[in-house]
């Protein structure tokens, strides 16, 4: 059973955790950056990603010594298995590489296998979205809910493209199929920020595939804390390791789903 104590603690951590992140942000922005790649040539680290999430591991460490640490530079720590924190210290990372300002902090605490908070700090435009389990979600500290559109044709959405592989081609398939449908499809480099627009109604639904769960672990407890839903590609609950992911408001999901057309993805 899940404390609630500790969860209150925990969500003050990844608070902290969060603000030690876009310290480390700010303090490197503008600069030339130490740019390495990973996946491929357009999967890119810096300097700044390590730096960030060593800060995050800091903070988290200095409360809970035992809990496992999962993060996107440096993998997962060894420790006590059933609380992992789920870390992508610069989503949006080739944003900052070359200074376009949309790029965030995600940190999430999983407890017994089930996404008990998140925080998503959008260092540039300094909005926090915030969520506890049970306790809905914000955005500065304010409620926030997703929006009420119905229909497609009035819908602003969100993708995102995988760094390599067949995932691209397929996206790019889906991407022609829904431009024309929508009223607007925006693809901004960072899923945390996507799907925290989600949560606030800013966007009313999102794809993407080959996700990996730091991107979205924050996010998907926003939009459904936020009366939203959160699926992979054939409409099924979304877990780690799914092709892709489907977010949307709830009224236009089905509608997304029929019309990617990714019943047959494998993952």
């Amino acid at each position: 059973m899940t404390d609630p104590a500790l969860v209150a603690e925990a969500f003050d951590v990844a608070h902290r955790a969060a603000d030690a992140a876009a310290r480390v942000h700010r303090g490197h922005a503008g600069a030339v950056h130490d740019v390495t790649t990973k996946s491929t040539a357009t999967d890119l680290v810096t300097e700044v990603d390590r730096l960030a999430e060593e800060a995050i591991r800091h903070e988290i460490a200095a409360a809970f010594p035992d809990h496992v640490v999962w993060g996107e530079e440096a993998g997962s720590s060894a420790g006590d298995v059933r609380h992992r924190w789920i870390v992508d210290p610069l989503d949006g990372t080739v944003n900052y590489a070359h200074g376009v300002p949309v790029y965030a902090t995600s940190i999430a605490l999983e407890v017994d296998g089930v996404v008990e908070l998140g925080v998503v700090l959008d260092t540039a435009r300094g909005e926090r979205f915030a969520a506890r389990r049970g306790h809905g979600a914000t955005l500065d500290g304010a409620p926030i809910r997703v929006s009420a559109t119905r229909s497609l044709g009035e819908a602003m959405l969100a993708t995102g493209f995988a760094y390599g592989g067949p995932a691209i081609a397929r996206n790019l398939e889906a991407f022609a199929r829904v431009v024309p449908r929508a009223r607007a499809v925006r693809r901004p480099g960072a899923a945390a920020l996507d799907l925290a627009q989600v949560a606030c109604g800013r966007f009313d639904g999102f794809w993407e595939l080959d996700l990996k769960p730091w991107d979205v672990a924050a996010g998907a407890l926003f939009i459904q804390e936020a009366g939203g839903t959160v699926t992979n590609e054939r409409g099924a609950p979304y877990r780690w390791g799914d092709a892709g992911m489907v977010a949307t408001n709830g009224h236009l999901h089905g509608q997304l789903l029929a019309l990617l057309g990714w019943a047959d993805v494998q993952g």
